[in-house]
């Protein structure tokens, strides 16, 4: 059986791409709209616009966390006096935090889709390792978001890399030789934190998981028309393998394009607590991809059973991310100590809607909208709950990148929004095209028969 993108899929995500390049060019223009010339006048005409003592109020806070390092961190008061001799140091953070947030944006777009793919060849590299019987039927769909995992792993790194030699230093505060400088933390973790490793790790973790991915995928295809298992074995092989790859690369990858936008800050638990974030946004996706081919009439071989268990991973992994989220929150607020506390402080202060909004939606609607066994059969019902899962998991994306980039000048409008646009339209349209290019139904695998009559 075979799927072919339509016409109508394949055009709604050109034109997503499209309108998403608009959206973003305009974040990049509009914030260039600010120079040295200007930035005193505009200011003030912003200040008169929110009225002066809630202005006044809000750039004390943030010059409050300048000494705590999120601001430092980013823009130094030295390099302001060095730079700029004629602005305020209030004025030079302020350029840089409004010529940062199209470049953050367009990351935390780029990253929130890759971070799906990547989260779906965990799993899928886990159904194999683990012999699982139930999930054989979902192979396919699984691969095909896999197909994004390259060139969004590309895109990413390419975004970072950009910021820091065409931008200046948009994202990656350590990238800029005038703050480290003057930073002593920074330096004394620059045998780490420098654009040479950096690329080098980068190439090193996107090469190892896009080869497992073609090797898997190969011989995937090649199990369905094979004699005997042999090629089954060798991806039980592989995927065990890639795992152990995995786990390392993973952690590392979450510390190296994530956790470094606040370099003076780091948490133990982060790797694992990414990991979280991208699995369960992979899982839910799977899912929500299993449910529209279903409604094509496609994959009738998927029962509502596998949708259940689709449902109760979704649920596992929310209440999983959230126990890995409290234990990294709890342990830092309650030790209290102040280079690791600025990091909630900041987000607490100046991101109230999308940091307590990102709990609810990855915590409590998942808990309470899973919980019965019976809604996790309901297809509309994990549509419902996938898409809140999803708006949560990118507003986790946007709490990691954007205080320690942009402080307290955020707003979800057209540079988000168009990354969001640009990169989804990439994803639907690589992923539906992969989905193409094979039957869906894995017929070869030696569990597929008890994967077709799996039944909770």
């Amino acid at each position: 059986m075979e799927y072919k993108i339509s016409n109508r899929l394949k055009m709604g995500a050109i034109i997503m791409m499209v309108l998403g390049l608009i959206g973003v060019a305009y974040g990049f223009y509009d914030s260039h709209g600010y120079t040295e010339e200007n930035i005193t006048e505009k200011l003030a005409a912003e200040d008169h616009g929110h009225g002066d003592a809630h202005a006044t109020e809000a750039h004390g806070n943030a010059h409050a966390e300048a000494g705590h390092g999120e601001m430092a961190s980013h823009d130094g008061g030295e390099h302001a006096e060095a730079g700029h001799g004629s602005l305020t140091e209030h004025e030079e953070h302020a350029l840089h935090q409004i010529h940062n947030r199209p470049w953050a944006a367009l990351y935390v777009g780029a990253f929130f889709f890759f971070m799906i793919a990547l989260g779906v060849l965990a799993f899928y590299a886990i159904q194999y390792a683990a012999q699982a019987g139930w999930s054989p039927v979902l192979f396919r769909v699984m691969e095909g978001i896999t197909a994004y995992v390259l060139p969004g792993a590309v895109i990413v790194l390419l975004i970072a890399v950009a910021s820091g030699t065409i931008g200046h230093y948009n994202i990656f505060v350590w990238m800029d030789p005038e703050v480290v400088e003057h930073d002593k933390l920074i330096q004394g973790k620059s045998g780490y934190l420098n654009l040479t490793w950096f690329i080098i790790r980068g190439v090193i973790f996107i090469s190892g998981w896009a080869l497992y991915r073609h090797f898997s995928r190969k011989f995937s295809i090649a199990q369905d028309s094979a004699s005997d298992n042999r090629n089954f074995k060798k991806n039980f092989r592989i995927s065990a393998a890639f795992l152990v790859f995995y786990i390392y690369t993973e952690s590392m990858m979450a510390w190296d394009w994530v956790m470094s936008v606040d370099p003076h800050w780091f948490s133990t638990l982060f790797g694992w607590y990414v990991f979280a974030s991208m699995f369960v946004s992979g899982i839910t996706v799977i899912a929500m991809i299993t449910i529209y081919l279903k409604s094509k009439g496609l994959l009738e071989f998927v029962n509502d059973s596998h949708i259940h268990d689709l449902a109760k991973f979704m649920f596992g992994i929310s209440i999983f991310w959230t126990y890995l989220w409290f234990s990294q929150f709890m342990l830092i607020w309650y030790s209290n100590i102040p280079e690791e506390v600025t990091y909630f402080v900041t987000r607490i202060e100046h991101y109230k809607l999308p940091f307590f909004g990102m709990l609810a939606m990855n915590f409590i609607f998942p808990l309470l909208l899973l919980m019965n066994s019976d809604y996790k059969r309901i297809n509309w019902f994990v549509i419902m709950t996938g898409i809140i899962i999803l708006c949560g998991h990118y507003l986790d994306v946007f709490n990691w990148i954007m205080p320690a980039t942009v402080v307290d000048r955020w707003f979800i409008g057209m540079p988000e929004i168009g990354a969001i646009l640009l990169f989804g339209g990439l994803f639907l349209l690589i992923v539906f095209r992969a989905l193409g290019k094979a039957p869906l139904l894995a017929k070869g695998n030696p569990f597929m028969k008890e994967s077709e009559h799996f039944h909770y």
